[in-house]
């Protein structure tokens, strides 16, 4: 991977982004740290940094529906994934004991994941928020008591707060998808791709989607994931997108030319290697 990047992630430092760009990058990138997904496209599109990271599905809590739009909406090109396992860690301010939190605040999906660990602590308000480190970070600061957070064992040591309890996510393999998107896709190199990223509208019509289907499995295309999203022009009709692995890149340039004439609409969102979950 190339050196001095400069990749924008959601999150402060600290956040599984955060861990997650240096994980893939390098830890000699420049991060530009954003408050929400919007901002970092914003920063891809007027050219402040090189690459943009965003998760896009948790073995838990399923896709997140908002960046697929993104990335279709904005023009972006995914050419990268990472998959990350997220340990998830209570944590608040020092000599404190989880009977004595009254609240605990963090991102949904955070909270989501951890839905099990709290149902034995009713007393314990969840609070949403945008972002894991960041509450983790505003206890810290204000050195809140009664207070905790649901973030990174980083974050935790990085400001100071104490562990009340590890790994509190339900399942406890919990792994979230990372895509590394920019704005347009690199040279290709045909011999290290082997997956991609489409998105496709069809007519109204009985077997049309099966007729893709059974056109990738022809060109020995590899389905590994389909989402549907309602496209909000034409109520009633879908896009869908999907992921498709491949060993020979031929085949899935057939496959790619019949699903153009196919389909009424259709985009390759990105060519990438696949990243396979250690």
């Amino acid at each position: 991977m190339k050196q001095n990047l400069i990749v924008a992630i959601q999150g402060i430092e600290g956040s599984y982004h955060d861990i997650v760009a240096q994980e893939y990058f390098g830890n000699t990138i420049q991060i530009i740290h954003c408050d929400t997904f919007d901002d970092v496209v914003h920063q891809i599109k007027s050219q402040k940094c090189t690459h943009g990271l965003m998760a896009i599905e948790n073995s838990i809590a399923g896709s997140i529906l908002p960046n697929y739009s993104l990335i279709d909406c904005e023009q972006m090109t995914i050419v990268g994934e990472h998959l990350y396992s997220i340990s998830h860690h209570l944590m608040a301010l020092p000599s404190q004991t989880i009977d004595q939190i009254e609240e605990v605040h963090s991102h949904p999906m955070a909270l989501m994941q951890c839905k099990q660990f709290f149902q034995q602590y009713p007393h314990i308000r969840l609070i949403e928020s945008y972002d894991t480190a960041e509450e983790a970070k505003w206890i810290a600061q204000k050195k809140i008591k009664g207070y905790g957070a649901i973030a990174s064992q980083q974050a935790a040591s990085l400001f100071g707060l104490d562990i009340l309890a590890s790994d509190i996510q339900t399942i406890k393999n919990n792994v979230t998808r990372f895509v590394m998107i920019q704005r347009t896709q690199d040279a290709l190199i045909p011999e290290n791709l082997n997956k991609a990223s489409l998105k496709f509208t069809l007519d109204h019509q009985r077997g049309s989607l099966a007729t893709v289907l059974n056109l990738m499995s022809d060109c020995q295309l590899n389905l590994t994931k389909i989402q549907s999203l309602p496209v909000i022009e034409t109520p009633g009709k879908y896009a869908f997108f999907v992921d498709v692995l491949f060993n020979d890149y031929k085949q899935f340039e057939k496959a790619k030319k019949v699903i153009e004439i196919i389909a009424t609409q259709f985009k390759v969102l990105g060519v990438y290697q696949n990243k396979k979950y250690d």
